[in-house]
This record gives structure tokens, sequence and C-alpha cells, in this order.
């Protein structure tokens, strides 16, 4: 599996969905990977569903289970669902194409928030998107 590398809420972290991380997102979220891929590329998702893709990244890149869920509960919760659609994105597309790539640095402000406008994110989103 790829792993991502980007600063998500107090630091860089790394971020892989492993097999494993595939199928405990499929529990969680009650439906097979191809069905939440579509689901979510289609911004047909559930708030839910964008925390815990990130947080099983999280987990599946090295992050303890507890140190993730306080990273999530602190950083993502209250953050605008259009900070967290690239990262979610990413992670998911790397499942899917088993893409490879350099680690990213998502811009963001002073105070660590990406800069990241909802119009750019679902521009990039649809050009992804298989027709």
């Amino acid at each position: 599996m790829n792993k991502h590398v980007a600063f998500f809420g107090d630091a860089e972290h790394a971020f892989t969905l492993t097999p494993e991380m595939v199928f405990e997102l499929e529990r969680k979220t009650g439906v097979g990977i191809g069905a939440f891929y579509k689901r979510v590329f289609a911004f047909e998702f559930h708030f839910a569903d964008l925390l815990e893709t990130i947080r099983l990244g999280l987990i599946g890149g090295g992050t303890s289970p507890s140190e993730a869920h306080s990273l999530i509960e602190t950083y993502a919760k209250p953050t605008p669902i259009e900070e967290l659609i690239p990262l979610a994105f990413t992670l998911l597309e790397n499942v899917w194409t088993g893409r490879k790539e350099a680690p990213a640095t998502i811009p963001q402000d002073e105070i660590g928030q990406t800069e990241v406008s909802a119009e750019s994110a679902i521009d990039d989103a649809l050009v992804q998107v298989p027709a």
C-alpha cells in the first residue's frame, strides 16, 4: 500500500489504508469498498465516512488507535468538510489505483488549517471521478 504523508492537526502524519483498514472501513460503513468509493466521490458521503477514512488511514500509517481517535476528535471534527475532503479522497484514490506519489504538502495558513476551497476540491475530485 502507498503511504501518504500530510500535515494533519499538529504535525505531519503518515496515512495508509492497508487491506486490514479497508476491511474495517467496510465493516464500519456497512458497504463494500467499491460502493464506498462511489459514494464518497459522488459527494453522497456521511461526515462519519470522511472521519473514518482519515482515522483508519492514520492507524494504517502507524499511529496508535488511541492517538488516531484523539487526532480525529481534536482536529478533524471541528474542521470544515471542504478541508477534510482532499485527504480522504487521496487515501481512497491510493487504495483504488495504487498510485505512488511523492509526499505532498497541503498549503496551510499560520494556524495549520488547509487553504483549500470547496470549489477547487470539487473541481479536483470531478476530474478524478470515472464517467
